[in-house]
């Protein structure tokens, strides 16, 4: 019999984010072991509810949700989300430049398909959030990445993007706040890779999902602002700042030079309309969020229990000897580095698997970022803080054991 095997074209996507080391968790608890997940910033998991007032706005609109929208979207939840990009001091964005989608993964594929053609680069962040290295390769484009340097707080390294701009390259994705360092990235940095992007003619695609997840009152810049004539895309959605991650609501703004880019913007109304529409209860959802009372304020300010979470696995995690980790100023995780003169690992994700089966704690190892070096993992900090405490004491037993065996 003929096997069916996988497309070439997957080759390289990768998603350890639900990879692996998620597989044998879901075996494990089959098993019937109980496991602290800290791989995926479920917030709906921990007990952070999406506000009461986005249910209601839901509920009470579901009788009239069952037929197809506008495939851009409904008007009134782009309506919302044209007024927010005047609050932010995006210039030029009308109601035709904002497109719905199931969430921000979504319509960054269609985004992403929108533009690449093959063998086409596109510059990304290492670490990344691994879906827009993925994406790239489907897409049939080439990731290209550029160095966020730990040492000056995850800031990306211009010196690094230059070096990779080359004549294929279309554009260069900014994840900020940054997911999985947790940074907030400077606006001298934002203006600096506007000023590349206009020099060599590159789009901007802006990953903005956690830009009201912001601690110890840093102010957040979307990058959009910083340009009129730049073709900058800015992707958000409602699933973190209003903990909202299964309702699947995102929107993608055009804005800046876009005279130029007609032909692009033609292809996304072509993939736009191929999709029929986003899921109608979940953009009902979204006027509500954006113009409503911004609850996520009061977890991250002081006291809060997003703030306070933080401050707990920021203190416990950099307490571990050999581990050090910048602190988060922004978003759910933080991305601590494994020393690796104590921990001399060869394969991150057999360690973190390993990890795993002795802790019962799931985590993701760095190389699923797309980091080049075994020697960092991702920590979501979503748990109550008594499971936290647990988690990251289990963590530390854990290595404090492998220490004992590499010093042997």
């Amino acid at each position: 019999m003929k096997t069916v095997q996988k497309s070439a074209k997957l080759a390289n996507v990768l998603y350890d984010i639900r990879g692996p080391i998620m597989d044998a968790a879901k075996q494990m608890e089959e098993e019937g072991q109980k496991i602290i997940k800290l791989n995926l910033g479920n917030l709906a998991v921990f007990g952070f509810d999406a506000p009461e007032e986005i249910q209601q706005d839901m509920i009470r609109n579901l009788p009239s949700s069952a037929g197809y929208s506008d495939s851009k979207g409904i008007f009134a939840a782009r309506k919302a989300v044209m007024h927010e990009t005047q609050k932010q001091g995006i210039k030029g964005v009308t109601l035709d430049d904002v497109y719905l989608g199931n969430g921000a993964s979504e319509l960054i594929a269609m985004a992403t398909n929108a533009l690449l053609d093959d063998g086409d680069e596109l510059l990304l962040p290492a670490p990344d959030y691994p879906l827009w290295t993925a994406v790239t390769s489907l897409s049939g484009g080439t990731p290209v990445h550029y160095l966020c340097d730990e040492a000056n707080g995850w800031m990306p390294s211009l010196d690094d993007i230059k070096a990779k701009i080359t004549p294929r390259t279309k554009g260069i994705v900014v994840i900020n706040p940054n997911n999985p360092t947790g940074v907030l990235y400077s606006d001298a940095l934002l203006k600096s890779i506007v000023a590349l992007a206009r020099e060599h003619g590159l789009v901007i695609l802006a990953d903005e999902v956690y830009d009201k997840v912001l601690y110890d009152g840093v102010k957040h810049t979307a990058i959009a602002s910083l340009s009129d004539d730049v073709l900058t895309l800015t992707f958000n959605s409602l699933s973190k700042s209003y903990r909202s991650c299964g309702y699947r609501a995102g929107w993608l703004v055009v804005s800046g030079d876009k005279k130029s880019a007609s032909d692009y913007i033609e292809g996304l109304n072509m993939l736009s309309n191929m999709k029929l529409c986003a899921n109608v209860p979940g953009q009902w959802a979204i006027q509500t969020a954006l113009g409503g009372y911004q609850s996520i304020n009061d977890l991250v300010g002081d006291g809060g229990r997003l703030r306070r979470q933080r401050d707990l696995a920021y203190e416990l995690i950099t307490a571990i000897p050999g581990v050090s980790c910048v602190k988060p100023q922004a978003a759910l995780y933080m991305f601590p580095k494994l020393d690796p003169k104590v921990y001399p690992i060869q394969d991150d994700r057999q360690f973190f698997l390993e990890l795993l089966k002795e802790t019962k704690v799931m985590l993701v190892q760095g190389t699923g970022f797309n980091w080049a070096t075994p020697d960092h993992f991702r920590i979501v900090f979503l748990p109550h803080e008594e499971d936290l405490r647990e988690a990251i004491n289990r963590i530390a037993k854990f290595l404090e054991s492998y220490r004992k065996r590499v010093s042997q």
